[in-house]
């Protein structure tokens, strides 16, 4: 999320309380305060939200990267019966009411959806949309550098707000999507990679030298990973002291990646030719594994959490929504790249990558395919725009707006900004509380006070380029953009208790306020 959840530091210390209040738009139900909360290992239910915090925890930890995460949700579907689709091919051959279809954009970005039994032309979409990129620290073109003392070191570049503070002193593994040329046809493949042990770490500078170990740092000089180690230059041997670089054919791209780097990333993969490498993107990350915590194990600690959780709820909702004979909508979920650095991309929000699913989809089943009704399908459509919120921090209660501080276990937050930086509405947030009101979910509300500054989501630049009514409302989190986070244990499956209820409640809810 990009949120510049920045509080004025005029904020008046009077507004201290000694607990945080907050505006529940549903009663609590008292099942999910009083249960005993253990995950048994079965396959998790929405109606037990406890039963997926183990699952999330899994799936955070197996995979670190965005291309990971996408490449693992694109995998469960196929799983559970759902046809891939390449842009590149035509659709409307493909397309069958009662289906279920998905496409990505470049390997980081996700939609998939289901076509109601009755669905005709014109007829709305139900979507939940969240973004599935994350902070970290990428790797620069020419990541090699020179020796330093000893140290080999490795050149990254902050995505979005990373290599702060909390970037510092952590176990740090590499991974992502390597280009593989096959030597023989030429063909180039995506690969994934994931060296998931300790490798690159920033070391902070004790405190036992003063002012310099205190900050501000430069993240150009001073947040420059280490990776090993090579003090070859102490016994004769200038420059990187290493002596395989014969191993490397200049001008290639390997010639510009740490040697060792790239032979172990060649190793994992099965190559033994370093120059079939063309290009990578890979990123640090977080090695520590995702986990429940807490006395009662309520907390899920984890990195990146900020939105992928959000997409995971929204897709296990997806999975868990009966296929309905009498279905006559289009259930999606989208999962955009690029959020947290504006969504300026051909996978990102701000793109057509949305609107031209929409757009085929709708060309699919109509007779004379034509503007008016387009215009038709977007006017009968929702969108939930699904960010994480900040979770009410009990260390800063000065900070939060009194009855808009949401807490963690109690249930999806809606968020208001007069200001436009959400899409919530009067009418958005009233068609979300029905759907609430049917599913027997809980829902809170989150606003800035007047003296903090406001970000924004993916909610306001979807609806604006589509057109679509949309509501913006998330899952909540402490701790956001730090590289470790914290949400409640039954969060991810509060999450998906909601969004199934608004793909299994919307189609009828929605005729409730056709007139508005």
């Amino acid at each position: 999320m990009t949120r510049k959840f920045q509080p004025s530091l005029r904020a008046s210390t009077s507004s201290l309380r000694s607990k945080a209040t907050i505006q529940l738009l549903h009663p609590p139900e008292s099942q999910y305060q009083e249960r005993e909360d253990k995950y048994d290992g079965s396959e998790p239910s929405p109606t037990s939200p406890e039963s997926y915090a183990q699952p999330f925890c899994d799936f955070m930890t197996s995979n670190p990267t965005i291309f990971h995460a996408v490449a693992s949700f694109c995998s469960q579907l196929d799983d559970h019966g759902f046809t891939r689709l390449s842009e590149r091919d035509v659709w409307s051959s493909t397309l069958k009411r009662g289906g279920k279809y998905y496409c990505s954009r470049n390997g980081s970005s996700l939609i998939a959806f289901t076509i109601g039994s009755n669905y005709e032309s014109g007829n709305g979409f139900g979507i939940v949309a969240g973004h599935v990129d994350a902070l970290c620290a990428k790797l620069k073109p020419v990541s090699k550098l020179d020796n330093k003392a000893g140290f080999v070191q490795l050149g990254v570049a902050p995505y979005a707000g990373s290599l702060s503070s909390t970037w510092w002193d952590r176990d740090l593994g590499i991974g992502g999507r390597v280009l593989v040329r096959d030597a023989e046809t030429g063909v180039v493949e995506s690969k994934l990679v994931k060296l998931d042990w300790p490798i690159a770490r920033i070391p902070t500078l004790a405190v036992h030298f003063g002012t310099p170990s205190q900050g501000p740092f430069n993240k150009e000089t001073q947040a420059v990973p280490i990776i090993g180690l090579d003090n070859s230059d102490l016994f004769g041997n200038q420059g990187s002291g290493v002596q395989e670089d014969d191993e490397i054919k200049q001008g290639t791209f390997a010639a510009t990646q740490p040697l060792r780097l790239i032979k172990a990333i060649a190793k994992q993969l099965g190559v033994s030719d370093l120059s079939t490498i063309v290009n990578w993107e890979l990123e640090l990350f977080d090695t520590q594994a995702a986990q429940v915590g807490g006395l009662d194990k309520e907390f899920i600690f984890a990195g990146r959490i900020d939105d992928k959780l959000c997409c995971y709820s929204a897709q296990e909702a997806l999975l868990a929504s009966p296929d309905s004979a009498s279905t006559g909508i289009i259930k999606m979920v989208g999962m955009f790249d690029g959020e947290e650095i504006g969504s300026l991309m051909r996978q990102g929000a701000r793109s057509n990558y949305m609107s031209s699913v929409m757009e085929r989809i709708t060309e699919a089943f109509a007779p004379s395919y034509g503007p008016n009704v387009l215009s038709q399908t977007v006017a009968n459509s929702f969108l939930l725009s699904s960010d994480v919120i900040h979770a009410v921090n009990p260390n800063f209660l000065n900070v939060y707006l009194e009855n808009h501080s949401p807490r963690l276990n109690v249930g999806v937050a809606i968020s208001a900004d007069p200001n436009g930086h959400m899409t919530t509405d009067s009418i958005s947030t009233a068609i979300l509380q029905r759907v609430a009101d049917k599913c027997g979910s809980t829902l809170q509300v989150f606003q800035i006070r007047n003296d903090s500054r406001s970000g924004g989501t993916i909610g306001p630049m979807t609806s604006a380029r589509i057109g679509i009514r949309a509501v913006d409302a998330g899952i909540p989190q402490l701790s956001m953009h730090s590289i470790r986070a914290t949400t409640g244990n039954l969060d991810p499956g509060l999450g998906v208790k909601l969004f199934k209820g608004f793909f299994d409640h919307f189609e009828e809810v929605d005729r409730e306020f056709q007139g508005v």
